[in-house]
């Protein structure tokens, strides 16, 4: 397709954007409706002004080549993680959840739009110290399949590693983080015995229902980029989906408090925003 050689700074109009947004869920199902309109403009502008396209040539792409829209998804759900990020919280969890799971005979975690699948990892090998893994089950969903191949695949670089290893010790890890992979050139490969009880799938957070019920459920950072009717939805969905006194974890900037379910969760740790189901 020719692109346009205009190069000045794109400017979707949210009737644009309405109009990307319903392409995409009548023709693939996917469906941001209730995602941030600010959010998602900045993200589309920013794919017309790395594509050279005009809105017309976005929306031909989209129709046209469905092989484009996963590249399409990938630039439009923020895909920033990392191993052990903000290490308070998984201190947190050390100190206050894992404690409490290990009396159950069986543990199931969902990492919600886990990305590349670092912070998965990451609760694989606090369960590992812990002597828990043997009895847990991680699942990492997410609604972009490229971001699951990488992390199904769990090869990240060795310069990543080195920056995890210093969360890592501030979580409070007694080991090195090297223990947890192996190094090869510049690459660095989860051991395979960590990714033996872990299952990558798609899930979309939007549309998608309930699929089994959880000890823990860890979603961070998402809902701050959903409209508030869409992230009552899925504290919904989490809640539906936690076992009694399961625990629920959110990002920094998140919160129950203005849900209507707040009343059915006791709060764990206010400033790490962990929560447990108690209605």
């Amino acid at each position: 397709m020719k692109k346009t050689t205009e190069h000045k700074e794109p400017d979707i109009s949210f009737e644009q954007l309405e109009e990307i947004v319903n392409l995409l869920a009548a023709l693939y199902g996917q469906d941001f409706t209730e995602y941030s309109k600010a959010s998602l403009k900045r993200r589309v502008n920013r794919i017309l002004m790395k594509k050279h396209f005009t809105v017309y040539e976005l929306k031909q792409e989209i129709i046209n080549q469905p092989s484009f829209v996963d590249e399409l998804i990938l630039e439009i759900t923020v895909n920033v993680t990392e191993m052990f990020r903000d290490p308070a919280f998984y201190g947190a969890v050390r100190k206050k959840v894992l404690p409490y799971l290990k009396s159950f005979p069986r543990i199931k975690i969902w990492n919600a739009g886990c990305s590349t699948g670092e912070e998965v990892y990451s609760f694989a090998i606090m369960l590992d110290e812990s002597g828990m893994y043997a009895n847990s089950f991680l699942y990492g969903t997410d609604i972009n399949t490229r971001v699951l191949d990488k992390a199904r695949k769990g090869i990240y670089t060795l310069h990543q590693m080195k920056e995890y290893s210093e969360n890592y010790l501030k979580t409070g890890g007694t080991a090195s983080l090297a223990e947890f992979y192996s190094a090869a050139y510049d690459a660095a490969a989860i051991h395979q015995g960590l990714k033996k009880n872990v299952l990558f799938a798609t899930h979309n957070l939007a549309t998608d229902s309930v699929f089994n019920e959880f000890e823990m459920i860890v979603c961070r950072n998402v809902l701050i980029y959903f409209e508030n009717s869409l992230q009552e939805k899925v504290i919904q969905l989490f809640y539906d989906s936690l076992r009694p006194l399961g625990f629920l974890c959110l990002g920094s900037k998140e919160t129950i408090r203005f849900t209507e379910l707040r009343k059915k969760f006791r709060v764990v740790d206010q400033e790490q925003k962990i929560y447990q189901k108690i209605g």
